[in-house]
């Protein structure tokens, strides 16, 4: 199944209290929970005001449904293609 990065503006993102984080991840996690077993959320970083999300669909399409349904941006969704780390080096 593809994985995917998501990018989205979230002005303030890097200022969200704990509370508001986990307020956000529990609106996204029930509409995966509604959406079924196909498309999982693997993690997330937060920027100043930038939110990185990695997911494994099976489309961008899916991606662009939950966005829509959790009211979300979605500036970026972009397949990773490979991985790399320092071991790519070795």
């Amino acid at each position: 199944m593809p994985k995917y990065v998501i990018e989205r503006t979230i002005r303030g993102a890097g200022n969200l209290s704990r509370d508001e984080l986990r307020q956000i991840s529990r609106k996204s996690c029930s509409i995966l929970n509604a959406m079924g077993p196909q498309v999982q959320w693997i993690e997330s970083y937060v920027t100043d005001d930038k939110v990185y999300c990695v997911y494994i669909a099976p489309d961008a399409a899916t991606l662009v449904q939950h966005a829509l349904e959790g009211g979300f941006p979605a500036d970026a969704i972009n397949e990773i293609r490979t991985v790399i780390d320092p071991t790519t080096a070795e």
